[in-house]
């Protein structure tokens, strides 16, 4: 069964940095990333289509709706690559891409096939998007999110409050 309408777990992710790159003492709760809508973006820093399209998707939506008070995060998953994918890369894409925001760095636990992130969400890769309403039910899960749509639907505030 796919994750659109259920509760949307914690997150598990264990290292951060904050939207000034500074290293963050505690791990980021879904809380911490607002009581609205929120919007989390999974990339990894080789991934080809991260760049080409969810990062510019991404600088878009933060441009238009970060002031709207929509919180937003983005999450390096690393379940493959880890050498080319690592916490030093969130810093150099947080720059990269102006996004004032926080960075997470998701690496499988012991034992495990795929990160917390992958797992708890079931992504399937990345560029990956999920949002998540104000109730914390997941309301989109998927590689493409279209900033017309989201935009279209905010505005109706289907999934704003």
């Amino acid at each position: 069964m796919g994750m659109i309408g259920r509760r949307a777990p914690e997150l598990r992710v264990r290292r951060w940095i904050g939207g000034n790159g500074e290293a963050l003492d505690t791990p980021l709760k879904l809380s911490d990333i607002g009581t609205r809508v929120k919007i989390v973006f999974a990339f990894q820093h080789w991934c080809s289509g991260c760049h080409s399209h969810g990062f510019p998707t991404l600088q878009r939506f933060y441009s238009i709706l970060a002031p709207t008070g929509i919180g937003f995060a983005a999450i390096q998953t690393v379940f493959e690559g880890a050498d080319e994918n690592t916490l030093e890369k969130l810093n150099l894409n947080q720059r990269k891409y102006g996004l004032s925001i926080a960075f997470g760095h998701d690496v499988p636990s012991t034992g495990a096939a795929y990160p917390s992130f992958m797992e708890d969400y079931r992504s399937r890769g990345t560029p990956w998007f999920i949002v998540i309403n104000a109730d914390n039910r997941i309301v989109f899960s998927d590689f493409h999110l279209d900033a017309d749509w989201l935009a279209s639907e905010l505005k109706r505030a289907r999934f704003a409050s």
